[in-house]
């Protein structure tokens, strides 16, 4: 009954376009479908808005965008007027409806008489990151649903930090959503006429090129590329998203010009045709990068998401076939090249950090400490890690080196406060051409380092788990390992449990200490040899997510340990599961 006044309230306003009523009246004999879309409205959190697009509280579109800018704008004039002079930057990307979606947030914002600043055409996140504290924004918008399938949108909102918004603002800015009891609370301005006040300004090139000369900053090994850049080949999907123009660009300022895009998947396109998912996590949508790697005999690949914010990267291995790196393995070998060009070129700070999330590996610990660098742990989700960026940029307590997760997302700089893939894509490739001066590859590196360092192999599980009802199950799994974590896997004993809901690190039979970080729905289990295992649902999916990182005296010792932990884990989902049903 709920759905079907909330879906009567749509179908009476006028402030809903008629063929988006046509969309509600199609589905009104259908009453799961009906609920589905209605029975909640699209949940605002610290990444913002994310869901499938359609009409419906519960989806994504211009009306809840709408609503959700109404309750941005109203949260920013409470911040005073000068807040409102400083006005939000709005980017998008490549998916179906972003720009729509990006011109209906920008009159909102312009009728509120809050200063607005729209990229012309499509831009990356890390664009967006830096253009707010370049043009000095008190906020910043960019509607993406980074690399989930065609059929989801969302909106992510930016603090004047250049880092997403923290849990305390997406509080209130949920509460001022809340506020909001119909379309006519809404104001709106026609852009034309904003743009004609001067209220709204479009923004391009200026801002690119500074963009350009900051990520430039990341190149450390000038020499080397003039004199050998030709003969690193690299081979560059943007598949289907806003990498494209800036990645190409770099790559060529940068001084590599053996830079070759796949044609078909350069085109912005929200269906994303050549792939299932643009998840540069994936292998198989470098089934094409491969391809033309094979042609031109390329020496590495990348891939980046729809807003540019997430890397993949394969390297030409002894066999001539491409191996693609795991999201944890590109954060070892940026990592170490990073510390060990920094050392060898006489500017490593004794201040100097790195900054990874909880599930991230740790094998960088033995890296840093080797280096006499500091890690720092933070949550899951990149704004812990710009906040930190921040924090030491304002502070000088310590100097950022790089951060990362392992879900492919890198900062190597400090212009911006949110992962760079564009950025990460130069570095790597400066340090792919270094290898290849000393006749190696990033493989031959990465066991380097592993021969040095310890053997550590990471992974990662993740079930999707849609609706209503998975959203329950992911609910009633975590439960299960917070409440009921078996104390021993195999002949694996557990001796410290970290509940980050409450706060607390057990160490199992002997003390119960603080964690020291912000609470969040996380369980991470270590084992006695060192390996660990951790419980979180997704934030931005309707997945659960098993995060494992097992120590080896070999990596065949430790994919041993890997898959026995996975599948003893798995069976244990499932009997929750059966249970369930």
């Amino acid at each position: 009954m709920y759905s079907e006044e909330r879906s009567q309230m749509w179908l009476d306003s006028s402030y809903v376009k008629e063929e988006d009523k046509e969309e509600i009246r199609a589905i009104l004999g259908q009453p799961a479908e009906l609920e589905d879309r209605f029975y909640k409205d699209l949940e605002f959190g610290t990444a913002g808005l994310r869901g499938i697009m359609g009409m419906g509280t519960n989806r994504m579109n211009t009306y809840v965008v709408d609503m959700t800018t109404q309750a941005l704008a109203n949260y920013i004039a409470k911040k005073g007027e000068k807040a409102k002079g400083m006005g939000v930057v709005i980017a998008y990307d490549s998916r179906n409806q972003s720009e729509k979606f990006a011109r209906s947030a920008a009159a909102v914002l312009a009728g509120n008489q809050i200063k607005t600043y729209l990229f012309d055409s499509l831009r990356s996140v890390p664009q967006l990151s830096f253009a707010i504290r370049h043009l000095n924004c008190i906020s910043g918008i960019v509607i993406t649903a980074s690399h989930n399938p065609p059929a989801y949108n969302g909106y992510k909102v930016y603090w004047k930090e250049g880092y997403q918004i923290t849990p305390e603002a997406a509080v209130e800015i949920s509460e001022e959503i809340s506020d909001i009891h119909d379309f006519s609370m809404i104001r709106t301005a026609d852009l034309e006429s904003a743009k004609e006040q001067g209220i709204l300004q479009i923004i391009s090139e200026d801002v690119d090129a500074a963009y350009m000369k900051e990520i430039m900053k990341g190149i450390t090994r000038r020499d080397l590329i003039q004199e050998q850049g030709s003969q690193l080949k690299i081979v560059y999907t943007a598949l289907h998203g806003s990498g494209n123009v800036p990645v190409l660009r770099g790559l060529k300022e940068a001084g590599f010009d053996q830079v070759y895009s796949v044609k078909k998947q350069e085109a912005p396109d929200g269906n994303f045709p050549t792939v299932r998912e643009p998840n540069p996590e994936k292998k198989e949508v470098f089934a094409l990068a491969m391809e033309l790697g094979k042609e031109v005999d390329a020496d590495i690949l990348l891939g980046t998401d729809p807003d540019a914010d997430r890397l993949g990267v394969a390297y030409k291995n002894e066999t001539g076939d491409y191996r693609l790196l795991s999201g944890n393995e590109i954060g070892i070998l940026l990592s170490y090249y990073l510390l060990k060009t920094a050392k060898e070129q006489e500017r490593l700070s004794e201040k100097g950090v790195i900054i990874k999330s909880i599930v991230s590996t740790e094998l960088v610990e033995n890296i840093a400490k080797d280096f006499g660098v500091k890690v720092i742990n933070v949550l899951t989700g990149f704004k812990y890690i710009g906040e930190l960026v921040e924090e030491y940029s304002r502070t000088k307590v310590r100097d950022f080196i790089f951060g990362f997760e392992e879900s492919y997302g890198y900062l190597p700089g400090t212009h911006c406060r949110d992962k760079d893939a564009i950025m990460t894509s130069l570095v790597l490739c400066e340090m792919a051409l270094h290898c290849k001066s000393q006749n190696k590859t990033l493989g031959d590196v990465l066991e380097d380092i592993y021969e040095t360092y310890g053997y550590c192999l990471d992974d990662i599980m993740a079930m999707e788990m849609a609706g209503k009802e998975g959203a329950a199950t992911i609910g009633r799994i975590v439960d299960y390992f917070r409440k009921n974590m078996p104390m021993k896997w195999g002949e694996r004993r557990v001796n410290i449990v970290e509940d980050y809901l409450s706060g607390k690190r057990n160490l199992v039979g002997v003390s119960t200490e603080d964690i020291g970080l912000p609470k969040s729905n996380v369980i991470k289990a270590y084992l006695e040899d060192g390996s660990w295992f951790c419980v979180r649902p997704s934030g931005t999916e309707p997945k659960i997510k098993i995060y494992f990182s097992i120590r080896g005296n070999s990596v065949e010792e430790a994919a041993a340990t890997l898959q026995d932990l996975k599948s003893q884990i798995n069976q244990k989902i499932s009997d929750i599961r059966q249970e369930q049903g």
